[in-house]
């Protein structure tokens, strides 16, 4: 009896992933490597049908302090389901040339423990898809931490360029508004 019922358990979680992941736009269903790691990470199969807050960042550009007001947000949003990830690009000349110096700014520096990514093409024709679509859906990245804020179905509700902080009251009530739907 145990055994069918750890069979029928094994079979309802293999259905409720494909189902997430059947729902999930192809933009996100794809694996990014992980910040200084050998592994990597598919943000369907481990966030699907959740908000996240997507950022482009970068360790030596005059926004980098930004990491600890997105470490706050994800600090106080993820038990709320608000899923931070960061992606590491050097496409305005700032980030360091290898994973373990951006790694040692974010995680080290500024005590990131949400997902960063390492470095990707956030604009123009070599963007990765994700940016592309995050860029078709709002504003290209015009500079380092732009911040997309996309609902459940992963479209984007809410594009804050890099002037805007973390900490703001725009970016706040955003998400509040976001999780409370």
């Amino acid at each position: 009896m145990k055994k069918l019922i750890d069979f029928i358990t094994v079979f309802l979680l293999m259905i409720t992933q494909f189902a997430y992941a059947g729902s999930c736009p192809e933009y996100l269903n794809q694996s990014f490597k992980k910040l200084h790691s050998d592994k990597s990470l598919n943000i369907c199969e481990a966030y699907a049908g959740k908000p996240l807050l997507i950022v482009n960042t970068a360790s030596f550009c005059g926004y980098t302090p930004q990491f600890a007001g997105l470490e706050k947000l994800h600090k106080q949003y993820k038990d709320k389901g608000l899923v931070v990830l960061g992606f590491a690009s050097d496409d305005f000349n700032q980030e360091a040339e290898s994973d373990k110096a951006i790694a040692d700014v974010c995680f080290i520096n500024y005590g990131v423990t949400f997902d960063m990514f390492s470095p990707v093409h956030v604009k123009g024709e070599k963007a990765h898809a994700l940016f592309k679509e995050l860029t078709r859906q709002s504003k290209e990245p015009a500079w380092n931490f732009n911040k997309y804020l996309l609902d459940k179905a992963g479209k984007v509700v809410k594009y804050f360029d890099s002037n805007l902080t973390p900490e703001s009251g725009a970016m706040n009530q955003a998400i509040e508004s976001l999780l409370a739907r």
